[in-house]
C-alpha cells in the first residue's frame, strides 16, 4: 500500500496572523478597507461622543462602517449575524481590527447615522470622480420597489383602520363567549393559550388607537386619502414585479460610463414621478461636492420611464436645459416594433366624444345608450383646462353597450371637454421628440444603464427588503447599499489606481 504524508484535518495549530496580510488586494474587502482609512473624514462623527475624560472607550466609527459595508456586499444585514462574523470570519476580524463590536452598537450606528451617511456618500463619489469613473454624458433615473419591515395587513385609510379596530373588538367578544360556553373547565395550558390570544388582539387594538390619535390622514390626489400603515407609516402599499408589497421606492440617478450612482434616495411613495425634481437637485449638489460642475447635467442626455412623464417634470427639465427622453404611456402603441396586429395591443372600437350628444339645458351629455353623463368639475388634463362629465357607475356596469364604451378596468364612462386654446405643450413636444428614430435610440439606452444597477443591489447584494423602519432610517440603508455598489465599481474599473494610492 502506498505511503502518504499525514494530512489530518482534525488537529489544531497556533498560527501567527498579521491582519493586514489577510485581505487580498483587488477584492471588495480590500477596497473598503483602503477607502475608509484614507478617503473618508470621520471627524463628522466626533460630536456624538462625550467620553474624552471619562466613560468607556467606544468602537471607532470607521470600524463599524467597514464591517457594515462589507456585510452588505455579501447580502448580510442582520446585526447579530455581523457580530458573529466579527468573531469567526478572518475578513471581518481584519476589518474590525479584532474589536468584536456587539450587535446593539452595530444596529445603533446604522440607525443613528443621519446626515453623516450623505457626507460619506459624497466623499466616495468624490473618489469616483478623481478616478475618472464618471462620464457625465448620459444619465438614467429609475426607482426600485423594495419591501419594508411592515405588514400589508396593517395598512388602510383612517376609516378602514377604525373598522378593523371594531372587527377586533367583535372577535374578542366572540372568543370570550365561546370560552365561557364550554361545558367542562379548560386545562391550565389551554387557558393560558386563550389569555395569550386575547392579549394579542388587545395589543392590536391599542396599536391602532395610538396610531389614530398621534397621526393624521395622508392626503392624496384630488382629495383622496392615501393608506397609512400602523407599523411603518413612512412606507406605502405599492405594486411591484413580485405583486403588491408594503415598502419603499429606492431611486437612483445613474451615470452611463460605469454605472456610478450619482444620487440615491428612498421614498415611501408609489408615484416616482413627483420626486424627479428633488433627485435632480440632489444630484447637482452631490456633483458640486465631488468637484464636478453644478451644471454638469446641462445639455446632457437624460432618460427615464413612463412614470416620470408629466407636464411639470418636462417643463422643469426644459428650463434646466437637460436633454430628456421620457415616453408617454402610449409610446409602445406607436412603436413600429410593437405593431397593432398584436392582439394584446389592439385598440377597441370604443365610442368617441362625437358619439355623445350635448344637452345644453342641464349641462350634460347623452350617451349612445340614452344615459346621462353629468357635469362634475373643472379639471386639468395634460396641461389643458376643461370640464369633466361622468356617468353613474351602476348604469355603466349594467349597460349592454359597456363593451364598446369602457376602457379596460374602467367602471364608468367619463368625458373631458377642453376649454383651453390649442397649444403645443411640453408633453406634445416630448412625444414628437421621442417618436423620432434618434429619440427611440436614446431612450433604449436607459435599460442598459440603470436596470443592471438595481439587479446588482437587490439580487447580487441581497437587498430584498429593508430591515429598518421609518423613511429616515430606510434612506440610510439604501444609501449604504448604493455606496457599496459604487465602491465595487471602483474595484472593477480603477483597482490598480486605488492600490497605488495606498
Amino acid at each position: 500500500m502506498p505511503n502518504f504524508k499525514n494530512h489530518n484535518q482534525n488537529q489544531s495549530m497556533l498560527i501567527p496572523v498579521v491582519f493586514n496580510e489577510q485581505i487580498i488586494p483587488g477584492t471588495l474587502a480590500y477596497a473598503i478597507n483602503i477607502i475608509i482609512d484614507k478617503y473618508i473624514d470621520f471627524s463628522i462623527f466626533y460630536h456624538k461622543y462625550n467620553n474624552d475624560h471619562r466613560g468607556a472607550p467606544a468602537y471607532h466609527p470607521k470600524v463599524l462602517l467597514k464591517i457594515i459595508l462589507y456585510a452588505y456586499s455579501l447580502g448580510i444585514f442582520r446585526s447579530r449575524r455581523i457580530e458573529e462574523l466579527c468573531k469567526s470570519n478572518i475578513n471581518f476580524i481584519t476589518l474590525s481590527g479584532d474589536a468584536h463590536p456587539d450587535h446593539s452598537s452595530i444596529a445603533a450606528f446604522i440607525s443613528e447615522m443621519g446626515d453623516e451617511v450623505a457626507i460619506i456618500y459624497d466623499q466616495v463619489l468624490l473618489l469616483c470622480a478623481q478616478l475618472d469613473l464618471i462620464g457625465g454624458e448620459a444619465f438614467a433615473l429609475d426607482g426600485c420597489k423594495i419591501s419594508s419591515n411592515a405588514a400589508k395587513e396593517a395598512s388602510g385609510t383612517f376609516k378602514e383602520l377604525e373598522r378593523k379596530k371594531e372587527r377586533l373588538h367583535r372577535t374578542i367578544v366572540k372568543l370570550i363567549k365561546k370560552h365561557k360556553n364550554k361545558d367542562k373547565q379548560e386545562p391550565e395550558k389551554e387557558g393560558q393559550a386563550f389569555e395569550k390570544k386575547i392579549s394579542k388582539y388587545h395589543k392590536r387594538i391599542l396599536r391602532i388607537e395610538s396610531f389614530l390619535k398621534d397621526n393624521k390622514p395622508k392626503p392624496g390626489k384630488r382629495g383622496r386619502e392615501l393608506k397609512s400603515n400602523t407599523t411603518d407609516n413612512g412606507s406605502a402599499k405599492m405594486t411591484s414585479s413580485h405583486g403588491t408589497i408594503q415598502g419603499y421606492n429606492g431611486m437612483g440617478l445613474v451615470d452611463k460610463k460605469h454605472q456610478i450612482i450619482i444620487e440615491a434616495h428612498a421614498f415611501g411613495s408609489v408615484n416616482e414621478g413627483k420626486h424627479l425634481k428633488g433627485v435632480i437637485e440632489g444630484a447637482k449638489e452631490n456633483a458640486k461636492k465631488a468637484g464636478l460642475k453644478k451644471s454638469f447635467l446641462k445639455n446632457k442626455v437624460f432618460t427615464a420611464d413612463t412614470n416620470y412623464f408629466t407636464e411639470e417634470n418636462l417643463r422643469y427639465l426644459k428650463k434646466e436645459y437637460i436633454d430628456a427622453y421620457i415616453p408617454d404611456n402610449q409610446f409602445r402603441q406607436r412603436d413600429p416594433l410593437f405593431p397593432d396586429k398584436n392582439p394584446r395591443r389592439e385598440r377597441k372600437n370604443l365610442y368617441r366624444k362625437e358619439d355623445f350628444i350635448f344637452n345644453k339645458k342641464n349641462n350634460s351629455f347623452i350617451c349612445p345608450a340614452k344615459k346621462q353623463l353629468k357635469y362634475k368639475r373643472i379639471n386639468t388634463h395634460h396641461g389643458y383646462k376643461g370640464k369633466s362629465y361622468e356617468a353613474k357607475k351602476e348604469e355603466c356596469q349594467l349597460c349592454h353597450l359597456n363593451h364598446r364604451c369602457l376602457k379596460k378596468n374602467a367602471n364608468r364612462r367619463s368625458l373631458f371637454i377642453n376649454l383651453s386654446k390649442p397649444r403645443r405643450t411640453y408633453s406634445k413636444k416630448m412625444i414628437e421628440k421621442i417618436d423620432t428614430q434618434a429619440g427611440r435610440e436614446k431612450y433604449s439606452e436607459r435599460l442598459g444603464i440603470v436596470e443592471p444597477v438595481f439587479a446588482n443591489i437587490t439580487v447580487n447584494k441581497g437587498l430584498n427588503y429593508f430591515t429598518l423602519r421609518g423613511k429616515k432610517k430606510v434612506n440610510i440603508q439604501w444609501k449604504l447599499y448604493c455606496m457599496v455598489h459604487n465602491i465595487e465599481k471602483i474595484v472593477n474599473y480603477a483597482g490598480d489606481k486605488l492600490k497605488k494610492a495606498e
